[in-house]
């Protein structure tokens, strides 16, 4: 069974909206990263994260402009991506597009739709849940166990 384990918003504001949920609702920021395609800051409530996205004009991503505000997508852990995508197919969603590796910071899924249209991540490894030193934290995901 997949596990819900990321929700990614896109925001105006970086920094303001990652303050309003440290200190309304105390989430820990785990990571942050800046790459060619948009700039994230990663909390977490130490089960599921929560990522806030922001796409500087001329970025990809960028869902409804600037100033909008809103789910961007959804991510779940899965056990074989494989298995799982061709499940997804089956039941009449479709590939999207899969985020390249090397972007620091940024997790390498891949990307699909389902039959509304809403974009989900399936990874077999979990999104970043707790801080980290070092290289871990770079690059904001950490093996499943």
């Amino acid at each position: 069974m997949a596990k819900l384990r990321h929700v990614a918003i896109q925001v105006p504001n970086l920094e303001r909206a990652a303050k309003f949920y440290e200190e309304s609702l105390e989430l820990v920021r785990v990571a942050e990263a800046k790459s060619p395609i948009g700039n994230a800051i990663m909390l977490s409530d130490g089960t599921v994260n929560l990522t806030l996205l922001n796409f500087p004009e001329g970025k990809g991503g960028q869902l409804h402009g600037p100033d909008w505000a809103g789910l961007h997508h959804i991510g779940f852990v899965v056990d074989d991506e494989e298995v799982t995508a061709q499940r997804i197919a089956d039941a009449g969603g479709r590939f999207f597009m899969r985020i390249p590796e090397g972007y620091p910071g940024v997790d390498a899924e891949a990307k699909f739709k389902d039959p509304f249209g809403i974009v989900f991540d399936i990874s077999e490894h979990i999104w970043t849940i707790e801080s980290k030193s070092g290289d871990e934290a770079a690059h904001g995901h950490e093996q499943r166990s």
